[in-house]
């Protein structure tokens, strides 16, 4: 597993901000970017990455980063490729999420292990030795970490991508951890009865009113603000599309023929469109249920 295109790699942090780090995913499918932010007297670490060895990674570069500083440990939403390796660090940091994301762990952790398993045989790999760690503590709305000199507010938005969502704000310098709520040039998991496509298009548009200079996306190259724009674009454009198509009477099936390709054609540059049909059917059932 140590060669393992899955795993967060060591030494790559980019300082986006002065004591914060963002070692980057390198647009690996399956890999996140991972947040640390150093205080005075403490450190936050964001997302573990999939895997055990991942986790040992993390690890092992917040402590490079924080020196002696003890650490805290966040995750943006339970699905396994952004905490999974969290178990690496239960005992070494102070790990706290939101309720609901706690109780999505709790409820679905295990079914994502299956389901990820089915992704192919690097992916079951890396999932071997997968313990599932509950949060230290958990918090209701939002609620800050005292680094020494930076607080860290960590805030609830779920009900977009998962119940559980969740954005980090670096206030002091301009930082929004934003998970999969937001990313750059990869379409967007609208996945199951969970995801709800009209509320992530609201919730992007509140994340606008959260002051930030810099945005680091679940997935794909750390930008500014004006990436929370071009991801609701494209919510809104699949959503008006499907409802112009409702309109003429089509039905589902025949709205994912014909409307897949040409989304695929108009966004050529983002990654994984084996995701765009979900998104059409998350749409659609929303559309038809108003």
């Amino acid at each position: 597993m140590t060669d393992s295109p899955l795993l967060v790699a060591a030494g790559t942090e980019t300082e986006i901000a002065p004591g914060v780090f963002v070692f980057p995913d390198r647009r690996v499918n399956l890999v996140p970017n991972v947040g640390v932010v150093l205080g005075d007297n403490a450190a936050l670490v964001v997302d573990t990455g999939m895997s055990p060895a991942s986790g040992d990674v993390v690890l092992a570069e917040a402590r490079r980063l924080a020196g002696d500083r003890p650490l805290l440990l966040t995750i943006t939403h339970f699905h396994p490729e952004h905490g999974f390796g969290a178990s690496r660090l239960a005992d070494a940091a102070r790990i706290v999420y939101n309720r609901r994301q706690a109780t999505e762990l709790a409820e679905s952790g295990e079914e994502f292990i299956e389901l990820f398993r089915t992704f192919g045989p690097e992916v079951a790999a890396a999932l071997e030795g997968v313990e599932l760690v509950q949060p230290h503590e958990t918090y209701d709305g939002s609620t800050e970490l005292d680094l020494g000199g930076r607080t860290v507010t960590l805030r609830e938005i779920g009900g977009a991508h998962t119940a559980g969502d969740q954005v980090v704000v670096v206030a002091d310098a301009g930082v929004l951890f934003a998970g999969d709520v937001v990313e750059n040039r990869f379409f967007p998991i609208v996945f199951g009865d969970v995801a709800d496509g009209p509320v992530w298009i609201d919730t992007l548009e509140r994340l606008r009113g959260i002051e930030s200079a810099v945005v680091v996306p679940g997935h794909g190259e750390v930008a500014g603000p004006e990436l929370i724009d071009a991801f609701r674009a494209y919510l809104i454009d699949v959503r008006d599309a499907v409802a112009e198509r409702v309109g003429r009477g089509e039905d589902v099936e025949q709205i994912a023929a014909e409307l897949g390709p040409e989304v695929r054609e108009r966004y050529a540059d983002w990654d994984n469109p084996e995701w765009i049909d979900f998104a059409i059917r998350n749409f659609h059932r929303r559309l038809a249920a108003a």
